[in-house]
C-alpha cells in the first residue's frame, strides 16, 4: 500500500500536470479526461493509472472522500484571449464541477490551473465567487499568476493557479520560488536539430538565444498544427523557426546551413517541459494540440512539492495526536 499522498485529477489532458504531480510525490487515484487521444496518452505512459475517459460530470466525489488533493486544468476557452471570454456563460466552464467535487470529496488541498486571461479585471467577480464558495466549504485559497520560464521551462507561458487548503493548513503553504534562468530554445533543441546531421544546427542554436513564445495548442474547432497566430509566428521567426506548420522529422544533412526549420511535435514537447520518455497517442494534429494545451510538468512539480510539504504538516499533527492519545 502506497504512503504517497493521493490525487484526483480532472481534465487531465495529455498528463502535463499529472506527470509533474507524480514527480512531486503524488500518486493518482483517478485521472479524468474526455478526449480519447489524450486519455490514450495517459494509458500509454502509465498503464497502472485508473483513467476515466469521459465527462467530469460522471464522477461522484463521495467515492474519493478525504483524498489528499483535487487537481486539474479546467478548460481555458471561457477565459482565453483567443476565445470569446464568456466566462461563466461558456458551457465549457468546469469550475462549478470542480467545486462540486470539492464539496463531495472534501480533499485536504485543491490545485486548479488556467490561462492568464482569468486574471483580468473582467473576471474579478467570478474569481471572488470561487474564493467565497471555497471559504464556505472550509478552505482558504489564493490565486497566483506564475510564469513557466521561472521554473526551468524555455517559454514564458503564464499560468493562473488556484491553490486552496483546509483553513488550518493554509498558513503553512508557500508558493514555490523561481529556480533560475531558463534554458534558451537553442540550448533545449540543439540535440534534436542535429540528430539527422543538419550542418546548420549549431549556428541555429546560437542564434535561437531566447525563450520561446507561449505555445498555443488550439482546439478541435480552432487552430491547427502550427505555432499560433501571426504575432506568435513572427516571434518564432526571430528565433529562426518557421512557425507555419509542424515537421515530421528534424532537418537532415541535405538541408542547407541557412535552412529555417520547423519544429517537430517532439521538439514542441521539449519546449513545454516534457522529457523524451513521455509519449503521445494520436495523429499529428491531435498530438500537437495535446502538447500545446498541456500544463508544463516542471511547474506542476514545483507547486505539487509545496502542496505536499503543506500536507506533511497535517500528517505530522495526526501522528502527534495519536501518540498523545496512546
Amino acid at each position: 500500500m502506497t504512503t504517497q499522498p493521493a490525487v484526483l485529477e480532472i481534465c487531465a489532458g495529455a498528463g502535463g500536470q499529472a506527470y509533474g504531480l507524480e514527480l512531486a510525490g503524488f500518486h493518482h487515484e483517478l485521472a479524468i479526461e474526455i478526449d480519447h487521444d489524450a486519455a490514450e496518452t495517459l494509458r500509454l505512459n502509465r498503464p497502472a493509472w485508473n483513467v476515466h475517459e469521459g465527462d467530469v460530470r460522471d464522477i461522484d466525489g463521495r467515492d474519493y472522500k478525504g483524498i489528499d488533493l483535487l487537481a486539474g486544468g479546467v478548460p481555458c476557452p471561457p477565459f482565453s484571449a483567443a476565445g470569446k471570454q464568456l466566462g461563466a456563460d461558456d458551457e465549457r466552464d468546469l469550475f462549478p464541477e470542480a467545486l462540486r467535487l470539492v464539496k463531495q470529496a472534501r480533499p485536504s488541498a485543491v490545485m486548479l490551473e488556467n490561462v492568464k486571461g482569468l486574471a483580468s479585471a473582467r473576471f474579478r467577480t467570478y474569481r471572488d465567487s470561487i474564493l467565497s464558495e471555497l471559504d464556505r466549504l472550509g478552505y482558504n485559497a489564493e490565486w497566483q499568476l506564475l510564469f513557466s520560464s521561472e521554473y526551468g521551462v524555455p517559454q514564458l507561458r503564464p499560468r493562473f493557479i488556484l491553490v486552496a487548503t483546509r483553513k488550518a493548513l493554509f498558513k503553512h503553504f508557500a508558493w514555490p520560488g523561481p529556480v533560475g534562468t531558463p534554458p534558451t530554445v537553442g540550448e533545449t533543441l540543439l540535440p534534436a536539430m542535429a540528430e539527422n546531421g543538419w550542418p546548420g544546427a549549431k549556428a541555429w542554436a546560437r542564434a535561437a538565444n531566447n525563450i520561446a513564445p507561449t505555445i498555443v495548442g488550439g482546439s478541435k474547432k480552432h487552430g491547427g498544427a502550427d505555432l499560433g497566430p501571426t504575432r506568435a509566428k513572427a516571434a518564432w521567426l526571430q528565433l529562426g523557426v518557421d512557425g507555419r506548420g509542424i515537421a515530421n522529422e528534424p532537418p537532415s544533412s541535405e538541408h542547407p546551413v541557412d535552412h529555417v526549420p520547423r519544429l517537430t511535435n517532439s521538439m514542441v514537447a521539449s519546449i513545454q517541459g516534457f522529457d523524451q520518455a513521455w509519449q503521445f497517442s494520436g495523429r499529428k494534429t491531435s498530438v500537437y494540440r495535446q502538447i500545446g494545451n498541456a500544463f508544463p510538468p516542471p511547474v506542476a512539480q514545483k507547486i505539487g512539492e509545496s502542496i505536499k510539504s503543506t500536507l506533511g504538516v497535517a500528517h505530522k499533527r495526526n501522528r502527534s495526536n495519536l501518540r498523545s492519545i496512546a
